[in-house]
Formats: C-alpha cells, structure tokens, sequence
C-alpha cells in the first residue's frame, strides 16, 4: 500500500453512550474474526492501514460518519472486543488515546513476552512511528492517540492521529509494517486530514539531503515545505446527497431483496430477521470484502446502523443486535468447517456490485425519510434516547443541531 488520500475530519466532543460503545466491541470484533478465517491476520492489519476502509468500519458500527471520534471509538471497540481472544485470532490491539498511548511501549514488551517475538523492537518502533509523525512532518496537529495492532508474527499496523485545535480538525496517520523500507523516508501506507498551510515533510523522498544535512549538525537548513495530497469529509452533520453514490446505495438495497430470500434460507427463519437485517448485512459483508476503490463515500455505511447523534438517523438497536447474531452464527459455523453461511454474506456483496449499474430504487432523501418513520419501530435510540415519532420525516431538532447535544 502507498499514500491512499486524506479527510478533514472535524473535532468532535462528547462520548459513546455505553449502549452503542457495548455492541460496537461484540461487531467489531466478530468482523475481525469473520476477516481473519478469510484473509488472516494480514489481512486485517491491511485493511486497517486503508484510511477511507478504517473510515467506512466506523460508520457501519454506528459512529458519527465524519467525525474525528471515530478513531479513537473504533481502536477502543476492537480493543475491548478482542481483549482474551488475541492468542486465537492472532491479533492484538495495543494503545489508544491520552494514558493509553504512552502505555503502549509497556503493551508490546509484554506481547513479545507471551509471543516470542521482539518486543523491544516493536516497542521501539511505535516509538519510532510517533517521532516521525510528530517531529518529522510537522503539520500543525499534535498527536493525542497512537493505535498499534500488532499480529503473533510480529506484522503491525499503526493508526494514530492529532489535532489542530484552532482549527478544530483532526489529522490521522496510517503505517503498515510490510511496507516500510524506511522509517524516515516515505513510510506512511496513507495521511489523512486537511493541511492547515505550510508542512515541514522531511519524511519526502526529496528531503534526503535535508535529512543528511541535519546529521551534519543542521549547519545549513534546507527547505522542504511539502503540501500533502487533500480530500476533505465536510464539516455538516447530516448525510447529504453528495456524501453517497446512490447507485451503490441501489445495488445494496437490490442485493437484500433479491439474494437474501435465497442465501439466507436458516437465518431468515430466526425471529426478527427480515429485509431491513439482511439490508445491514450487506453493507457489513461490503466492508470485509469489498476492493478499495469502494470506500471512497464511507457516509453510506452509516446507512447500516445509523449514527449515535440521530444522523443520518438514530442507531436501530434490534437491526444491529440481530446483524451481530447473524455474524456470530455464520462465523461460528465456519470455525467449524461450515462455510455456507459466511460464503452466503460474501454473496451479498458480489452480489451488490453486480446489481448496481442496473439497479433503481428510492432518492437518499426519500430512503432517510423512510428510514426515520421506522426508527421507533426498530428500537431506535440517539443520544437524547429512545427515537421519537417523527414529523413529516424531519429529523427532531436535537439532531437538525448538533450544538444541542454537544460536538464529538
């Protein structure tokens, strides 16, 4: 992997309501063990190392789509969740934000304690990693959160992120072990976030005689302001039109309808599961199979699972529970040497892509519209709590202003 964009990921306060943060450990971690019987641990130090991919997980997951508390809520969900099973999948997550950071240095020693692999190596490079995104590209954002996920042969992938206060913007910074060369020239799988003017890179491939020339005791300091690449998520709370490839949207919606009935013949038959589970499922099987190339709209797996503010609607907690019994269900059986049903969830993305240039369906606006009607109906909940009735679709006026329940 090389350098695959960035996002303007706007600082958010607030926390994650334990009803949402509590179901967000059981999914996430049911995903990674579904990701590692098909790709293995590499795999998912990989898709972890992919920006919008790292993005589109926290969305389905039922994050505020844009916000920068996706980083921090999606490593503490994977963290939690796979806490007692890292000797199984051969994953472990170690880090996090603030205390837990620092700590990670601690984390590793100990992982290569019950591992065999060097663990003052690896502790050594997240020390390494940070230096080089601190002191080494210098962009105004000041690292808060250093993610280190490391697998039982000592492959890792760093995920770590700081912020511009003035600016009230986040940056996030990925590593992949398997393709760093060198630690001080071009090591990044991928930045991300908004350059806030002028970036001191002396990570660029360019900066080499700027680097040389510092171990000569800096005598004459070289120029090397380098802009990074830019993408942007935009700073609006709500799922606009242009957030979502519609088409894409179309081809998911399509896929539960048609291949559902068909593949899911047994979990179809469990109580509660209906279309609007099996709508769900297919954006989760999209994000543990899907090509890179589609996750570059990350809002429209928020359509899954909603998002904890009441955008673009309020999480539906029977839709998600029954998304992670479904999950739990087909990955179970295929520890087993049963694979039909994790094979069944694969289908409904395969099957998604081949529907969606052909496939038609409702506007966003009037998919939304729905989608709140039935919000009480699914158990929806926000912040604020449980999902009201709504008024003609508009969202209640807690969510039509994030200000009113505080900014993650």
């Amino acid at each position: 992997m090389g350098r695959t964009g960035s996002a303007l990921l706007p600082l958010h306060g607030g926390r994650v309501p334990d009803w949402l943060a509590s179901r967000m450990a059981r999914l996430g971690a049911v995903m990674i063990e579904a990701l590692v019987l098909e790709e293995g641990p590499h795999g998912v130090l990989r898709r972890l190392a992919h920006p919008f991919w790292f993005q589109a997980l926290g969305c389905v997951m039922g994050m505020d789509w844009h916000s920068s508390g996706i980083t921090t809520s999606v490593l503490g969900a994977l963290k939690r969740g796979l806490a007692g099973r890292e000797r199984d999948l051969g994953i472990t997550v170690c880090g996090g934000r603030g205390r837990h950071s620092r700590g990670t240095p601690a984390e590793l020693m100990q992982f290569g304690d019950r591992t065999g692999v060097d663990g003052a190596a690896l502790a050594r490079t997240s020390r390494l990693v940070a230096k080089v995104d601190s002191a080494l590209v210098q962009d105004g954002f000041e690292l808060y959160l250093h993610g280190f996920v490391v697998a039982n042969d000592g492959a890792w992938t760093v995920v770590q992120q700081g912020m511009n206060t003035d600016r009230r913007q986040a940056r996030r910074y990925h590593w992949l072990s398997e393709g760093v060369r060198s630690f001080v020239e071009e090591p990044h799988a991928a930045i991300e976030g908004r350059p806030g003017g002028a970036i001191l890179n002396l990570t660029d491939r360019r900066a080499r005689a700027c680097r040389e020339a510092s171990l000569e005791l800096s005598r004459e300091p070289e120029r090397v302001l380098r802009e990074l690449p830019r993408l942007q998520l935009p700073a609006h709370h709500e799922v606009r039109r242009s957030d979502v490839f519609i088409r894409r949207l179309h081809g998911t919606l399509a896929a539960a309808r048609e291949a559902g009935p068909r593949d899911f013949p047994e979990l179809l038959l469990q109580p509660g599961v209906g279309a609007r589970t099996v709508e769900a499922i297919a954006a989760v099987a999209e994000v543990l199979h899907g090509a890179p190339c589609r996750f570059t709209d990350p809002a429209r797996f928020s359509l899954a699972h909603g998002g904890k503010d009441g955008h673009p609607f309020p999480v539906p907690l029977e839709v998600y529970d029954r998304t992670i019994s479904v999950l739990k269900q087909a990955v179970g059986a295929a520890r087993l040497g049963e694979s039909e049903k994790l094979g069944a969830i694969r289908r409904l993305d395969e099957q998604a892509q081949r529907l969606e240039n052909a496939a038609s369906g409702p506007d966003l606006e009037e998919y939304l519209h729905e989608e709140r009607a039935r919000s009480r109906g699914y158990g929806g909940r926000d912040v604020s709590g449980p999902a009201q009735p709504s008024r003609n679709g508009q969202l209640p006026l807690f969510a039509q202003d994030p200000r009113r329940v505080g900014m993650r």
